[in-house]
């Protein structure tokens, strides 16, 4: 468990050569860029990055990336490749230095089909949008079909016609009436072209003296004019079944045409990593101080990686100047742990990188998160499965991303633990080997427990649970204790550790002696003996009277102090609060294992009849069988597997870290090779 050392380094260089440099450092990922402390006061001799040029070429960039990215899916969409289910473990395809540098002469010719695509894709969206106002334009004309007269009619030299329809049923003879008692006019015809229950469709004629009058009485009505097309009905509805036809044709072929920059998809990928670097360059350039002649770069490199980094360096007209960092500086986290304890770093980071000074809790972390996940998950078979499918992984495919292969890692060791458990619990499967033997060969096989039963004595189980959240929580103030010890901060280290593993240790070795602790927990305590209850005693009085005139030391003021540490005092019920907190182990763990007898007794009761039948029905009951047992542990799996990750994580952040661990640093982020689909190997 450690904190990786760093050191403050300073890179003066010439001018001329800041971008290849750059170019190198960003290869070899060791420096942390810094914005160097008291810039403005050197803006008479210095400038930084940030300048209108670079913040352009920024933009640009980003641009260029964005439009690549786009038109990369948009050729995934239409022109698919085929890929595994385990894919995504593979990694990143491998590029030697040279080979990256000689792709890198195609990345404009490959910006233009980028554009290319991306106008294909505009395209394809215009026409396929056409294609809903056709079809709307095709049922708007639908009662309109028959009518032989282009819906543009006015009428003639002496008439006015009025083409339309109104929201409802409604017959020639009613609406004639209508207009007559309306107008006062008997002079007009109605002719009803279609009608429905909501709809009628019709064209009234009148003189064309008449007209204003009838326009007033129809809007009235509530009528409405028809389409206005100047060609007939039918006719336009035959075209627009043509402009249909032809617009689904325009989108096979633009789709094909999309499809044909299917071998451009690598030379898309490649572009938008080497864009992607030229940005990260780009952003550590703003960062860079530069005069007209030089250059200066400031930053953290790990102490390990200097050698390195100088020896890069020596090819090129620099100086280098290394120093440790000072206690007021915040230098970034980078952990290294070995391959038990690696794998949990991701849990580690995702609640908080330690702070300046602060130690790694990795290993401990990793100690105890693969066995309490295991408790949470306790069964062989499926720890099994996890470990062997992990471990498969991880085996086919060694190009795996290192985040990837933590995480597999990380699972593979909760595989192993969940197995132990699984053993000391007697559970496979739940009980299946019990009900297999039982159905098909009428005996009652049962692989005991090698510690106990958690269904028929799960008060033992709670005991066993707690035991293990005690041994976390006094890790963590035995780790907290030694922190402090470490930093020299010795009071603190008896204050805040030393009154707390007394009093809480104290109280639980003088309640194993009382009869009242004993009767909670029948049969899974035994009563120690009186004077180990007497020593308890003694070290809880110790750590309560420590902590009231301790907890409050900050205070200069008596009757402040003792009041604070009154208050601290009362802290112990959130120790209760916390051992109480690793009852879940038993509760998922339970529940991992009366799910499975459930699915189990579920898929005996369906096929055990059927077994002793004939050959047919037998095979329908083992069928039967496997289905259940199948989706019943599938699924037990899985959501058992979700809390036992979830929980996992919350008694190690709330819990364990609530002990000893603030965190708060600041992850090392070097000017580094951020591609997503091809990385470096060395020429």
């Amino acid at each position: 468990m450690a904190v990786v050392p760093m050191k403050k380094i300073t890179i003066t260089g010439m001018i001329s050569q800041r971008s290849t440099i750059l170019d190198v450092l960003q290869r070899l990922e060791t420096l942390h860029i810094e914005d160097i402390p008291g810039a403005e006061d050197a803006s008479a001799v210095f400038s930084t990055g940030k300048t209108e040029e670079n913040q352009q070429r920024l933009t640009n960039c980003k641009k260029d990336i964005e439009s690549l990215s786009r038109a990369l899916e948009i050729l995934d969409s239409y022109a698919p490749v085929k890929t595994s289910m385990l894919a995504g473990f593979a990694g990143r395809d491998r590029l030697s230095v040279s080979d990256f540098s000689e792709k890198e002469k195609k990345n404009a010719d490959t910006l233009k089909a980028a554009e290319d695509i991306l106008e294909l894709e505009k395209e394809l969206i215009t026409v396929k949008a056409a294609v809903p106002k056709y079809e709307n334009e095709r049922a708007s004309l639908g009662p309109w079909l028959n009518f032989k007269v282009p819906l543009t009619f006015k009428g003639t030299g002496c008439t006015a016609a009025f083409i339309g329809s109104f929201p409802e049923l409604i017959t020639e003879e009613n609406l004639t009436k209508e207009l007559v008692g309306e107008t006062g006019i008997e002079a007009v015809n109605v002719d009803v072209i279609s009608s429905a229950d909501d709809l009628t469709c019709l064209m009234v004629v009148c003189h064309k003296d008449d007209a204003s009058s009838f326009d007033e009485a129809l809007r009235k009505m509530n009528f409405s004019r028809a389409p206005q097309i100047d060609d007939l009905p039918l006719k336009k509805d035959e075209e627009l079944v043509k402009a249909i036809e032809k617009a689904y044709k325009d989108t096979d072929s633009i789709r094909v045409k999309i499809a044909s920059y299917s071998d451009r998809r690598e030379d898309l990928k490649f572009t938008i990593d080497s864009l992607s670097l030229e940005y990260e360059r780009l952003s550590a350039d703003e960062q860079i101080l530069r005069s007209r002649r030089t250059f200066i770069v400031d930053g953290y490199v790990p102490s390990s990686q200097v050698e390195r980094t100088e020896k890069a360096l020596e090819p090129y007209d620099v100086v280098i100047e290394v120093q440790d960092p000072t206690a007021k500086d915040n230098v970034p986290v980078l952990l290294k742990n070995n391959s038990f304890a690696a794998p949990v770093e991701g849990v580690v980071e995702s609640y908080s990188l330690p702070s300046n000074g602060e130690m790694d809790p990795s290993m401990p972390v990793a100690i105890f998160y693969y066995f309490m996940f295991g408790m949470m998950l306790s069964d062989f078979a499926y720890g099994l499965i996890m470990t062997v499918a992990t471990g498969a992984i991880l085996a086919k495919f060694k190009n795996m991303e290192a985040g990837m292969r933590k995480t597999m890692k990380m699972f593979c060791y909760c595989g192993i633990g969940t197995m132990v458990s699984g053993i000391l619990f007697g559970s496979y499967f739940g009980d299946a080997v019990t009900v297999a033997s039982r159905m098909f060969f009428d005996k009652d096989v049962v692989i005991k427990p090698l510690y106990v039963d958690p269904i028929s004595n799960s008060m033992k189980v709670l005991v066993f649970s707690f035991a293990i959240g005690i041994i976390h929580l006094f890790t963590g103030l035995i780790l907290n204790l030694w922190q402090a010890c470490k930093q020299k901060r010795y009071a603190d280290a008896i204050y805040d550790s030393l009154f707390w593993l007394f009093l809480v240790g104290g109280l639980l070795l003088f309640g194993l002696t009382t009869d009242m602790v004993i009767n909670m927990f029948p049969g899974a305590l035994t009563k120690i003996p009186d004077p180990l209850g007497q020593v308890g005693k003694v070290l809880a009085i110790i750590g309560a009277v420590g902590i009231l005139f301790t907890g409050g030391r900050e205070s200069k003021n008596w009757v402040k102090r003792l009041m604070k540490g009154a208050y601290a005092l009362y802290n112990v019920t959130g120790y209760l609060s916390d051992i109480l907190s690793y009852s879940r182990l038993l509760a998922l763990g339970l529940a991992t294992s009366v799910i499975s007898t459930v699915f189990n007794s579920m898929g005996e009761m369906v096929s055990a009849g059927l077994l002793h039948t004939n050959i047919f029905g037998a095979l329908i009951g083992v069928i039967l069988f496997l289905v259940i047992f199948v989706i019943g542990h599938g699924l037990n799996f899985a959501i058992n597997a979700l809390g036992a990750y979830v929980h996992a994580n919350r008694l190690q952040f709330v819990e364990f870290f609530g002990k000893f661990y603030n965190g708060g640093g600041r992850k090392f982020e070097p000017l580094a090779v951020k591609t997503k689909y091809f990385k470096f190997k060395e020429d």
